[in-house]
């Protein structure tokens, strides 16, 4: 059991390296990943389902996109290109369904406070991300990380369509553990 732990401090702190986050002090401002937030207009039952209808349909849009990103700095290049592309893929989904309300894609860096995303850490502190906001954006959001690619790790949830992408670092802790 004290093996079994001490080696997932050691991939933790290997993990920790690896993936850059911040270990504290300095400006707090992340410059390794890219995050995606979706704001749906309220927490209505009706305007939270949309949003989840939403992200799968942007998810499904930029995987293609995404397909030959290799760095940060080219994805935020392919993002800041394809705006268009996710803010009209949201207005569809909207206007489809009946709503009456629009959606704005941005890419802007905003404060967050730490969450936990599939078993990695982003610590509080400031992200890029692109910001898909529905109607007012007041209600709730969903997110995930974008660069690197991890919406795509849980992407199959719930039986919905999705490409699955695996990581070698939670493959290496699962057979450690």
């Amino acid at each position: 059991m004290k093996i079994a732990i001490s080696i997932f401090f050691i991939i933790g702190i290997i993990a920790i390296v690896a993936f850059g986050l911040p270990l504290g002090g300095g400006d707090n401002t992340n410059t390794e990943f890219l995050r995606l937030h979706i704001r749906a207009n309220s927490n209505s039952q009706e305007d939270q389902a949309i949003k989840h209808v939403i992200r799968q349909e942007v998810i499904d849009a930029f995987t293609p996109i995404f397909s030959t990103v290799t760095s940060r700095d080219q994805a935020m290049t392919v993002l800041g290109t394809s705006l268009s592309t996710f803010e009209d893929v949201a207005n569809r989904v909207l206007s489809d369904n009946g709503f009456d309300y629009r959606a704005r894609a941005s890419l802007r860096n905003e404060h967050f406070p730490t969450r936990s995303y599939n078993g990695f850490v982003l610590t509080e502190g400031f992200y890029d991300a692109l910001i898909i906001e529905l109607g007012s954006g007041s209600g709730d959001n969903w997110w995930c990380v974008i660069y690197p690619p991890l919406c795509f790790l849980n992407n199959n949830i719930g039986g919905e369509r999705g490409v699955v992408y695996r990581s070698r670092l939670q493959e290496i802790i699962r057979r450690l553990t």
